[in-house]
């Protein structure tokens, strides 16, 4: 693929996740042809966050049309990649973006803060948001995490094993919002999880140390009490029903 080896640009992404993501291209372009614009690189394969063999590499694959053919071959494509540690890409075209930035700004600000395009124009530099409608979706985004705790709590009887993935969801789901919240505040914003939590802890005075917590349980094989589980839930459900307050009562 003498063409997309010089227009592939990986030399700011970590050497474990290049071979995939080189691979991904080369599939892309060979598949797609004319009807690919561009493939950009997001989340935690460009931070800290990163954890090999545990954390996923996420793209987001510009169309320029939408197609059967093209989610088709985007779907043959399903198994090899997640042999190679890649998540199904994200699959979207321009008009579809800039017609979104109203209902997924969270979202958007996320992969316009951590991205990286390695072939075609990027997608998300130049975007631009209304506060808002941001607004809106940190909010209707916690009072929906609140409710999908307790039913989350009640469908797995409040076993202490189901409970903690259900708190770690909850302050994974936690991370982009506070950056969302941050950005309302014309706060900066940190990269990675931990250092949000931190932030968003001291520039909106709640406690987030359960958060924190729940994210470093992700990747720890330690057993948990059912003490600490149970303290976890209530920590995390208190912080987001204070930020639901937090964010019903934020101007701008």
């Amino acid at each position: 693929m003498a063409e997309t080896e010089h227009a592939v640009r990986l030399d700011r992404i970590r050497d474990t996740a290049r071979g995939p993501l080189h691979i991904l291209a080369e599939q892309l372009h060979s598949g797609l042809h004319d009807n690919l614009r561009s493939v950009t690189v997001v989340g935690s394969t460009l931070t800290d966050d990163f954890k090999p063999g545990v954390s996923d590499i996420n793209t987001v694959v510009v169309l320029d049309r939408h197609s059967t053919p093209s989610l088709s071959f985007l779907a043959s494509l399903a198994k090899p990649l997640r042999k190679q540690g890649l998540a199904a890409p994200l699959m979207v075209t321009s008009s579809y973006i800039d017609r979104s930035r109203d209902v997924f700004g969270i979202e958007f600000l996320d992969f316009q803060l951590v991205h990286e395009t390695i072939f075609g124009d990027d997608p998300f530099a130049p975007l631009t948001f209304d506060k808002r409608n941001v607004r809106l979706q940190c909010e209707r985004e916690l009072k929906a995490l609140l409710v999908k705790m307790k039913q989350g709590y009640i469908t797995v009887a409040g076993d202490p094993r189901y409970v903690r993935d259900e708190v770690v969801a909850a302050a994974k789901l936690l991370a982009p919002l506070l950056r969302a919240m941050l950005w309302l505040k014309d706060v900066e914003r940190p990269k990675t999880t931990t250092a949000t939590l931190h932030k968003a802890a001291e520039q909106f005075n709640v406690e987030l140390d359960a958060a924190i917590d729940a994210d470093r349980w992700r990747c720890e094989r330690r057993r948990l009490t059912t003490a600490e589980v149970e303290a976890g839930f209530e920590d995390v459900f208190a912080a987001a029903e204070s930020l639901t307050q937090i964010i019903d009562g934020l101007e701008l």
